[in-house]
Parts: C-alpha cells; sequence; structure tokens
C-alpha cells in the first residue's frame, strides 16, 4: 500500500512543502491529496489523516503521522536507505538541531514573508525582527555548507531532512529578493534548480485559489 501525504495549496502551504520535497528527492511513491487551505471542509477532510486538522499529514496503512518533522523522523527510519539525515554522528546530530530549530523558530520571518510561490520576484524590506531572522538563517546554511557540505551543494552535501525543513525560507528568500551571504545564494541555487523542485512551482502557478492573507502586495 502506497503512502498518502495530505497536503495544502502548493502556492502558499510552507509545511505541505517540506514532506513533498523530501518524499519527491528521496523517491518515494505516494499517493497525494491536495485540500485548499481555504476550503470550507478542510479540517474535515484532513482530519481523516491528521488529528489536529493540520497539513502535512501521512498516512502508511493504518499508522497517522503529522508534524513535519515527525513525518520526516518516520520516512528516514521506515526507509534507511533514502539519506534523511547525514551518515556520520556528528553531522546527523548538527541536521537535527537546526531543523527543530527551523520547526520550532522564525514566526517574524513567517509572518512578514508569506510563502507565495506565484509572487513576481519584488523586495520586500524585512523588519527589525525579521531581519534578525534571516542572518540567522543565512549563519545556518554558511556554517552547514563549510562544515558538512563535503562534496554536494546541499546543507550536508547530499539533500536530505534538514534541506526539506528550510526549503520554504529558500522560497521565501527568492521571492521577496532577500539579500544574502555568496555561500547562501549558492546554496538556494541549488535547491531551487531540483526537477522537484520545478515540478511543485509548476503545480502552484496553475492553482486556482487566492488566499488575500498571504498576499501582502
Amino acid at each position: 500500500m502506497a503512502l498518502i501525504l495530505v497536503i495544502g495549496n502548493k502556492n502558499y502551504s510552507s509545511w505541505s512543502l517540506r514532506a513533498w520535497i523530501a518524499m519527491k528527492v528521496a523517491g518515494l511513491a505516494f499517493e497525494e491529496r491536495l485540500y485548499s487551505l481555504d476550503a470550507a471542509d478542510f479540517h474535515e477532510r484532513v482530519r481523516e489523516v491528521s488529528p489536529t486538522g493540520k497539513v502535512p499529514a501521512v498516512a502508511d496503512g493504518e499508522v497517522r503521522i503529522w508534524e513535519s518533522l515527525a513525518i520526516l523522523e518516520y520516512l528516514a527510519e521506515k526507509f534507511p536507505g533514502g539519506g534523511f539525515w547525514p551518515a556520520k554522528p556528528a553531522a546527523r546530530a548538527h541536521a537535527r538541531a537546526i531543523a527543530a530549530e527551523m520547526h520550532a523558530g522564525f514566526a517574524p520571518l513567517r509572518s512578514h514573508f508569506p510563502m507565495n510561490v506565484r509572487r513576481p520576484v519584488r523586495r520586500r524590506d524585512p523588519t527589525p525582527e525579521a531581519e534578525a531572522d534571516i542572518r540567522r538563517i543565512d549563519a545556518i546554511w554558511s556554517d552547514c555548507r563549510r562544515r558538512f557540505g563535503g562534496k554536494g551543494p546541499f546543507l550536508f552535501g547530499a539533500f536530505g531532512a534538514a534541506d526539506a525543513m528550510y526549503a520554504p525560507v529558500v522560497s521565501r528568500f527568492h521571492t521577496y529578493a532577500i539579500e544574502v551571504s555568496p555561500a547562501a545564494r549558492g546554496y538556494m541555487e541549488a535547491v531551487i534548480s531540483l526537477p522537484a523542485w520545478a515540478e511543485w512551482r509548476q503545480a502552484a502557478l496553475q492553482e486556482p485559489w487566492v488566499l488575500p492573507h498571504d498576499e501582502v502586495d
């Protein structure tokens, strides 16, 4: 039985992108169920898999997993060859730390720069709080590339769970023309060059839904 992944709008749902791109890059087979975040029956339909009524959520037979980081951990255990976490303990611990930091933090950035794939690339000045988040994320990316990048272009060389957690930030930085260091810019270009990224973006551009609260212009 194939995995089922429940997600929201590809244009807006940053949390959904994390699980989706991780599964795509890992080459996992799954059934995608997409519901618009503003649908009247959104929570009712999502609760078929997620008790919180939020996305993303994964169904694997009788198993139900919600919350993006928990989904990535479950997939890493179920598919040990998927490359979700680095092989070396020190790198793996660091990857988990920065993934958890992303999961729990950066609220000013999220609020001021909502994910909007369709929005034309155009500068939006950050608030002081969002600017602090930008600088911290730039430091995380640059440090990971320097210490763990190895032979690949991603945070720990090959694309993995930590990259999936930061994928929506890559989208935000691109959309709002955020200035970052050369190391961070190179990392963003690697993520944006993924075939899975292009697939997600193309689908987002074709969606009919418009959520006004995520249209900052």
